[in-house]
């Protein structure tokens, strides 16, 4: 039976950013994997947004660790050489009445502690993004907004964490966790590939972090995987916008943005249907009709024809409608970095930090 100081389920972008964060302790750290490789999960199939942090609730954690993770990117993006670009968003208010609800974002914003925020007037908004819709009342302009690779953001986050130490386990799937025996506070861990001791469980397992935290705690926790499918454009395409056009959030969320990718593409996405299947990646007509006819209503002349794609991704979504970071409370050594869905990339610089600091002060010993 190997035995680690901390065990992380999960290398997708919040297991990797967290292996990162404690590979700076004399810590014994250990990565398990079901898939081959990072970011195989949820963080490969994702808008690739960094968003500004206007949207969360104040107060939440979703909108404290947004502002935080979106400050911290860019210093991160240069260390570990991966692609970043602040592009900057808009979220286009298309009819007058709903501008209310623009200024409430805006206040939002503020609040939460977005730098920069301002709405802009039709005129400015087609200046800026000639190609959205002439219909356009105003809009919300976030300059601290961007762009990134997940796949390279992962990887880096990984080799990082390797390079200091971190071992990752591949095709290694968790099967069962338990305590080694009665009276004792550490765990075992069993996987398809053997039997693992650890003082600390971090759990970042995607739309299976409700699994895992639910076979040791009594207070459960419900993640329902959230799809979202998208269409991946040509590079031909990759300059139809320059920043990331959003429409109006609605119950769902963000709704369906365009974006430019950092390698030149042009993206739109996500439609948003909750399912049970959390393997449920496959797209549909529906959903790929659904969301060209929503990005065709905030930007005109959508060059369809250049799709060279379609994908599905999901999210974590939790019933409570927010990030569960921290240890259980009725399971000592058992920390949750659980419901990570959007603003889930742009938060996970911030998220890696706060876990670290939570295994730090639990004091384990390396």
């Amino acid at each position: 039976m190997e035995k680690y100081d901390v065990i992380i389920i999960g290398a997708g972008v919040t297991g990797t950013a967290v292996a990162r964060e404690l590979s700076r302790y004399q810590i014994k750290t250990c990565v398990l994997e079901r898939e081959e490789d990072v970011c195989c999960g949820t963080s490969k199939a994702n808008s690739a947004i960094i968003h500004a942090g206007y949207d969360a609730e104040p107060g939440t954690l979703k909108a404290k660790l947004n502002v935080r993770g979106n400050l911290l990117i860019g210093e991160l993006a240069e260390k570990l050489d991966f692609p970043f670009k602040r592009n900057g968003s808009l979220v286009l208010c298309l009819d007058e009445k709903d501008y209310p609800n623009l200024q409430k974002l805006y206040e939002k914003g503020i609040t939460n502690g977005v730098k920069k925020l301002r709405i802009l007037n039709h005129d400015e908004v087609l200046e800026m993004e000639p190609n959205v819709s002439e219909n356009v009342y105003a809009a919300l302009y976030a300059p601290t907004g961007g762009i990134v690779c997940p796949f390279n953001m992962t990887i880096a986050f990984a080799e990082n964490a390797c390079v200091n130490g971190v071992e990752f386990r591949f095709d290694t799937e968790v099967l069962n966790i338990s305590r080694i025996s009665s009276g004792t506070e550490n765990w075992k861990i069993e996987t398809t590939s053997g039997t693992y001791e650890t003082k600390c469980i971090i759990n970042a397992a995607g739309v299976y972090a409700d699994r895992f935290h639910n076979m040791v705690s009594e207070k459960k926790i419900h993640i329902i995987p959230r799809k979202g499918e998208y269409c991946l454009l040509d590079k031909s395409a990759g300059s139809h916008v320059s920043h990331t056009v959003f429409a109006l959030p609605g119950k769902f969320g963000k709704g369906v943005l365009v974006t430019p990718t950092v390698h030149g593409n042009l993206l739109i996405g996500p439609t948003a249907q909750d399912i049970e299947n959390k393997e449920g990646t496959n797209t549909t007509q529906e959903g790929i009709d659904e969301l060209i006819s929503k990005a065709g209503s905030t930007v005109k002349g959508l060059p369809i024809r250049q799709v060279i794609t379609s994908f599905a991704g999901l999210r974590a979504h939790e019933d409570g409608d927010d990030f569960i970071i921290g240890e259980a409370s009725d399971v000592q050594g058992l920390i949750n970095a659980a419901g990570i869905e959007s603003p889930g990339l742009s938060s996970v610089p911030a998220i890696g930090v706060a876990v670290a600091e939570l295994v730090r002060d639990k004091k384990i010993d390396g």
